[in-house]
């Protein structure tokens, strides 16, 4: 029995783009179980609409955060795979399907880590994916941690590893992934298991996104070298280039080349693969558009690295009043 879960705040919005590509799944789930966090517009509504085409249960709780809201509907499931994606998502017909095959067919798979892509609508949506998101190629099937737009697991390892921490308001999927990751070991990869989202459409939501992220890693000691290399590039190699520019200029052009390249070449790779797909509703990018993506990349990367550094801090101060109760390890590499 394959259950399918989710949890919803206020995405009255968007919550029929999700409940429509469930509906056309190729595999139907046996159930879906999603909890709404106490929302204040229409999205249990919109939610209870479509109870007499899909077989949906709505949960209320009020004031839970995304941990808690899982935690709640998968231990309200009564199916032993448990399939998990987000409000806001556009699902491939077949991705229930990949998702859960190796689970299905082989008894000794726990988890299995499907993908997400960009479903853009603007240039600068664009622009935002290409910075932020990988591409299937670029992934590594023995350390991907999947996001839990797109995941699946035996509900028998999410009570091994304790659920998600509900302790944790951002980066709790991950979280959760190293738990899974250390419990049974990496997730199988099903690569065309794929949820589409909309990015962040404007640079303060994507500021204040990272801000939260990175305050997360803060809270969870993740990426503590990750973030100690940002600092030092920032705060001391910076500075020192522009202090050799001022008496070398020549060097200090062709190092501050050789920089940009290093900080834009993979967004500039992903770019152009991405002006060959259409936007949201089938139109192309201009070339004027083109220009303005490419334009957009460094000042969103700029901005991404500007939000971990104010936001990382804010999440150790956090950690280091409350002693967290599930302090993790720190991890040297990234998977956003």
């Amino acid at each position: 029995m394959i259950s399918l879960i989710s949890t919803v705040y206020n995405e009255g919005a968007a919550i029929r783009r999700l409940l429509d590509t469930i509906a056309g799944q190729t595999l139907p789930p046996d159930e879906i179980v999603i909890v709404d966090g106490g929302s204040g517009d229409d999205t249990v509504a919109q939610m209870q609409a479509y109870t007499d085409r899909l077989p949906l249960r709505v949960l209320v709780e009020p004031g839970a955060n995304i941990s808690r809201g899982r935690n709640v509907a998968i231990a309200a499931a009564r199916g032993d795979i448990i399939a998990v994606t987000d409000a806001g998502t556009r699902l491939e017909p077949t991705w229930l399907e990949d998702l859960t095959r190796p689970l299905r067919q082989d008894p000794a798979v726990q988890a299995v880590a499907g993908f997400f892509l960009p479903d853009p609508t603007t240039p600068f949506e664009l622009a935002m994916g290409a910075t932020v998101l990988p591409q299937p190629e670029e992934i590594d099937p023995a350390t991907f941690l999947p996001s839990s737009r797109s995941v699946a697991f035996r509900k028998t390892v999410w009570e091994q590893v304790g659920g998600y921490p509900e302790w944790l308001d951002y980066c709790e999927d991950l979280v959760y992934d190293f738990k899974v990751r250390d419990a049974v070991g990496p997730f199988t990869w099903a690569p065309d298991a794929v949820a589409h989202f909309r990015p962040r459409g404007t640079l303060v939501s994507f500021l204040k996104q990272y801000y939260r992220y990175s305050r997360g890693d803060g809270k969870a000691d993740l990426w503590r070298k990750r973030h100690a290399i940002r600092y030092a590039t920032y705060l001391a190699a910076a500075p020192l280039l522009l202090v050799l520019g001022k008496r070398f200029s020549p060097l200090f052009w062709l190092l501050g080349l050789i920089g940009f390249g290093a900080y834009c070449a993979t967004p500039y790779r992903r770019l152009v693969r991405l002006w060959q797909r259409p936007l949201v509703g089938g139109r192309l990018l201009s070339a004027t558009n083109k220009v303005v993506t490419l334009i957009l990349v460094p000042v969103i990367r700029l901005t991404g690295d500007v939000a971990k550094m104010l936001g990382y801090p804010v999440g150790v101060w956090w950690r280091m009043r409350r002693r967290s109760p599930t302090s993790q390890r720190s991890r040297t590499s990234e998977q956003r």
